[in-house]
């Protein structure tokens, strides 16, 4: 997939944190299996440099994982280390995969733009053939607003393509990858339909790819 690109909505300022904003583009994958919910993918967050200085204001994608928790395995949400080869910036060309690595873990790859990130994740409610409802997501988190109405802002992110998408199935005792096409998906566009821009051609259709722009000042 392509990152997108980000232009905050000035109004929106952070006020306990200045140089940040209220809305916090992310790209992500996940879902729900075993009464258990994920999602994994990437985060706009703060870097360290190279004198392990933590910027002020958040300026590159990192990898995240975040799980609710079901009995016997917590709450826990956590980002890749704050190191130069795990950012990634807007407008760089990323792979991300997750996997049911074994029973009760998840494989988390992110490649591209000359950088590599895995790693396992444990999950206890996700098994190896078990069912499981699973996402795609583009969105704009908001800073404290969990569990409250979307608050108005203009902040666009735009130029977001996922050039494909596929589910892997388990078909037989062997892993098989299906294309995450219509017939495969529920299109959800929270909270309005006017702030998103969806478009692909037919064929783009076919293998799960769609470019999106989220349009907060519609």
């Amino acid at each position: 997939m392509i990152l997108p690109t980000i232009a905050f909505d000035p109004n929106r300022v952070n006020p306990a944190k200045p140089k940040q904003y209220l809305d916090n583009p992310s790209v992500y994958m996940g879902g729900t299996m075993g009464g258990q919910e994920t999602d994994i993918g990437m985060t706009w967050e703060v870097i360290k440099d190279a004198n392990g200085n933590v910027s002020q204001d958040r300026v590159a994608f990192r990898p995240f994982m975040r799980k609710s928790g079901i009995t016997g395995d917590a709450a826990l949400y956590a980002n890749a280390p704050a190191e130069a080869r795990y950012y990634w910036y807007q407008g760089e060309e990323i792979t991300m995969s997750v996997r049911i690595e074994q029973n009760g873990y998840l494989k988390f790859v992110v490649d591209g733009a000359g950088k590599h990130y895995e790693t396992s994740f444990q999950c206890a409610g996700y098994r190896i053939g078990a069912k499981g409802v699973f996402k795609r997501v583009n969105a704009i988190d908001q800073v404290s607003n969990e569990g409250k109405p979307a608050q108005a802002t203009k902040t666009v992110v735009s130029g977001s393509l996922w050039k494909n998408t596929y589910l892997y199935r388990r078909v037989d005792g062997k892993d098989v990858k299906v294309p995450m096409h219509s017939r495969r998906m529920t299109d959800m566009r929270c909270p309005d339909v006017r702030y998103f821009i969806v478009s692909s051609t037919d064929e783009q259709k076919k293998i799960g790819s769609e470019s999106i722009t989220i349009d907060g000042s519609k």
